[in-house]
């Protein structure tokens, strides 16, 4: 089951301090579950000035409940408050991407 996470950082003065101390552990979650298929491909989230300000991702799981113990519960950016806003929604990637 695919899904797509669109999630924004929080705008307080120290989203950016709080991203750039975890960001390390979220590209080598990244990595992972890239290794394993469970993320297809991912982007990040750029203002009009060109500064991180969330991530998009998308990713397949057996079910949104897999996804959120594989995954979610583990996520760098959930845990250090990175992301305030997060939406999910499942999807189906092009077959020709896939």
């Amino acid at each position: 089951m695919q899904f797509v996470l669109v999630a924004f950082d929080d705008t307080d003065e120290e989203a950016l301090n709080r991203r750039l101390a975890v960001r390390e552990a979220h590209l080598q979650t990244g990595r992972e579950m890239f290794a394993s298929g469970r993320w297809l491909y991912a982007a990040g989230i750029l203002s009009d000035e060109g500064c991180m300000i969330g991530s998009m991702i998308v990713c397949d799981f057996p079910s949104r409940q897999e996804m959120e113990r594989q995954w979610l519960d583990k996520e760098p950016y959930i845990l250090g408050n990175v992301w305030k806003n997060i939406t999910i929604h499942r999807a189906q990637v092009a077959p020709f991407i896939a």
